[in-house]
């Protein structure tokens, strides 16, 4: 399955909750991206080595890998607050292509503004533009709010 890079920036509004800019990741994002990581692993009670963060930053930046990611902020001079990975994955049943999405998290002072929202917002938006006929995730059976 090819790779393709996903370098478009979108603006999503949440009913209520106000706009939201949700871009790709950029080097600049690293230390603000490695926060929101930690607090992912450690929500998930995962190890936070510096390897691992290593690691998984060299598969969102590297052309062949499938791996991408997007962060959310209220503007370009805001703070991230939020993040996904996500990628591609195949659907032999329905001959066609899904986009999976692997992880999720907003800082806990930001849930509830639709940050949420605009990242699944700007995935479905990724998935029409490849053409991509899904969106899906699991999560931690007690995650009650990430499963309605």
């Amino acid at each position: 399955m090819p790779v393709r890079r996903h370098r478009t920036s979108g603006l999503a509004e949440s009913p209520g909750m106000g706009r939201w800019l949700v871009t790709p990741l950029q080097n600049e994002d690293r230390a603000a991206w490695a926060a929101l990581f930690r607090g992912y692993l450690d929500f998930y009670e995962v190890s936070a080595s510096a390897e691992k963060l290593d690691t998984v930053w060299a598969w969102l930046h590297a052309a062949d890998h499938e791996l991408n990611g997007i962060v959310v902020r209220r503007s370009a001079g805001d703070e991230r607050v939020g993040l996904a990975h996500y990628r591609p994955f195949p659907r032999p049943l329905h001959g066609t292509v899904g986009c999976y999405l692997d992880d999720l998290f907003v800082e806990p002072g930001s849930r509830g503004t639709g940050a949420v929202d605009a990242l699944l917002t700007r995935l479905r938006e990724i998935a029409a533009a490849n053409g991509w006929d899904t969106v899906r995730w699991i999560t931690r059976s007690g995650n009650a709010q990430a499963r309605s």
